[in-house]
């Protein structure tokens, strides 16, 4: 992992003295500020101890295996945890050399032994590991809450300056937070709440990605989702936090996770959403734009769009959650000016989805069936695009005579392969899965209608625009031709008659043969025209 520019040095110090130091990296030692840079500097030896501690799922040992000596396993067989065959005394003994790691007396150390202290002992590290993978299981998570780890966890994330140490701790919180028994518990301590929060301060990585999983598993049950919303709306840093990551950050995995808690947080709470979509603004959203000569700056978007640059980098598919989020942004007034009203993000955020959905989404050498793995991803694109458009269309961007025709072309496109996967397969001979393949259709049905909506709403509004010269263009080039014509106008019809026929009034002055065969399939537009 590369360094954090050193822009950010002096930020980062401070977002550590606002949020409270709880431990992590300390500025200028081995590892700080590790969250990868966006530039080109050097790069960070490996720890020792930790030679796998870039990779996240696959990187920990599996737990102990059970005694093969029939009389030890009879000797055991009281000491196993539930009904698995992990060994309560065995747990005892890793828990108890966690609490003398974090002792006093361990703790107090010269400024010689810090650098020992960033490391974790192999052994200590491998069993704890094993700990990780057996929190994975509801019994030893119910016997980990039973016996109060989460406290002896929260003395780690305290007082432990070793990054791996914390990662792991935050780790195993996370995997018994999957149980909503012990999701409420952990949701209930307010101190292990705050030490957890303290945790996004971190400039470790992994630990970073652990604590934004835990978080998302929190925010996902709605028992108490609502808890840890109010929670991190009274810490305001943590919105300094996360733009930081989102902008600075080339860990895509970790850009993704923290995307999707930024997009499930906006979803549970739309104020949440405006008071970020806010911050950083140099004048109020309410301020007459006369009395001042520039346009308000806002952080939250353009951090937005560097996050889903550099997951675009690593693969676009991952894009889903980041596109996401700018769609629950154009849902409320503010959002859109966020995205409309900062010039270059805002033609920075037209140019990377126009991109996305006429050259990288649904392509014409790709099969129609790729449709159902780009469905949401492409809805979402399409709603922020036509946001973007209906609300400002003075933008200098979106005068390009260019954008209107690629545009049509790609969203017919699509509506064309919309068609394609709707179509039911014949001569259905697998019973057995029936009532499996209902299910799959209705849900697939619900998100392709989603899709259709938006499509046909963006492309009527881009055919209200169409001037007699555009579309005389795109009949030579053929994005309009009759083919294409008639899949739109099936889609378009009945909701959208009057753009329809608006259009083919243009049309009969560019195309008088093409107009007459369209009007021939489709003899409703005759009669209005």
């Amino acid at each position: 992992m590369g360094w954090v520019r050193s822009s950010h040095l002096g930020w980062l110090a401070k977002l550590r003295t606002a949020g409270g130091a709880v431990g992590g990296v300390p500025p200028g030692a081995p590892g700080a500020l590790a969250l990868g840079c966006r530039s080109s500097p050097p790069q960070l030896p490996a720890r020792p101890s930790s030679a796998e501690r870039g990779k996240v799922m696959d990187r920990n040992p599996s737990p102990p295996p059970p005694g093969r000596d029939k009389e030890e396993e009879e000797v055991a067989g009281g000491d196993c945890i539930g009904s698995t065959v992990y060994s309560k005394h065995w747990l005892f003994g890793v828990l108890s050399g966690l609490i003398q790691i974090v002792s006093p007396e361990n703790t107090k150390s010269s400024s010689d032994d810090e650098e020992q202290q960033m490391e974790l002992d192999e052994e200590m590290e491998n069993e704890i590991c094993r700990v990780w993978d057996m929190s994975m299981d509801e019994d030893v998570a119910l016997f980990l809450q039973e016996f109060n780890a989460p406290d002896i966890f929260m003395g780690v994330l305290a007082k432990s300056k070793c990054p791996r140490l914390r990662e792991i701790c935050v780790g195993i919180l996370g995997n018994m937070a999957c149980f909503q028994e012990i999701c409420v518990s952990i949701s209930s301590d307010k101190n292990l709440g705050q030490v957890l929060l303290h945790c996004l301060y971190d400039s470790d990585p992994p630990t970073l990605l652990e604590t934004s999983r835990l978080l998302l598993t929190c925010l996902s049950q709605a028992e108490v989702a609502s808890v840890w919303v109010e929670r991190i709306r009274e810490h305001p840093a943590i919105y300094d936090s996360i733009c930081f990551i989102m902008s600075s950050s080339t860990n895509v995995d970790l850009l993704v996770k923290v995307g999707e808690v930024v997009d499930k947080l906006f979803d549970l709470d739309e104020k949440l959403m405006l008071e970020w979509v806010r911050n950083g603004a140099t004048q109020p959203l309410d301020q007459p734009q006369e009395e001042s000569e520039e346009q308000p700056v806002f952080r939250l978007v353009p951090c937005i769009l560097e996050a889903a640059k550099q997951v675009r980098s690593e693969n676009p598919e991952w894009l889903d959650v980041y596109m996401h989020v700018l769609q629950l942004l154009t849902t409320v007034d503010d959002g859109i000016q966020a995205i409309v009203h900062c010039p270059d993000t805002g033609k920075d955020i037209w140019n990377l989805l126009f991109d996305l959905v006429c050259h990288e989404f649904c392509q014409s050498d790709d099969p129609p069936i790729i449709l159902q793995e780009q469905k949401t991803v492409l809805a979402s694109a399409f709603s922020v695009l036509s946001a973007i458009y209906a609300s400002q269309t003075e933008q200098e961007y979106l005068k390009i005579e260019k954008v209107d025709l690629p545009l049509i072309d790609s969203l017919i496109r699509v509506l064309q392969n919309m068609e394609q996967c709707q179509k039911k397969p014949e001569n259905s001979t697998e019973s057995n899965t029936e009532e499996t393949k209902k299910t799959d259709l209705t849900q697939d049905d619900f998100h392709l209608k989603i899709l259709k909506d938006i499509l046909c709403e963006f492309l009527s509004n881009i055919f209200q625009a169409l001037t007699k010269e555009t579309v005389a263009q795109g009949v030579k080039e053929g994005q309009l031709s009759k083919q294409k014509c008639s899949s739109a106008f099936q889609n378009l019809l009945p909701f959208y008659s009057p753009v329809v026929e608006d259009f083919i009034k243009i049309l009969h002055e560019v195309d008088k043969a093409l107009a007459d065969d369209l009007e021939k399939s489709f003899p409703s537009l005759k009669v209005q025209t």
